[in-house]
């Protein structure tokens, strides 16, 4: 039997969208910063699945795609 540590609740307004993305749809995430973890979820999906990484790797990705 496998045992799983229940998902951390984040409040709708924990959620952060980027400035780049537009309202008209588009593949858009959503960030939310929560104790030890960062969140990720799709925003078109917000009941979808979340994935959670490391703040220093979230961070590792975004310095990544900000150089293009």
């Amino acid at each position: 039997m496998n045992v799983e540590a229940p998902v951390q609740t984040v409040p709708e307004s924990a959620w952060f969208k980027s400035s780049y993305s537009s309202g008209e749809g588009g593949e858009c995430v959503e960030v939310a910063a929560c104790l030890g973890t960062v969140r990720i979820r799709d925003s078109k999906d917000q009941a979808g699945p979340v994935l959670s990484v490391a703040p220093a790797r979230w961070a590792a990705f975004v310095g990544f795609a900000a150089q293009g």
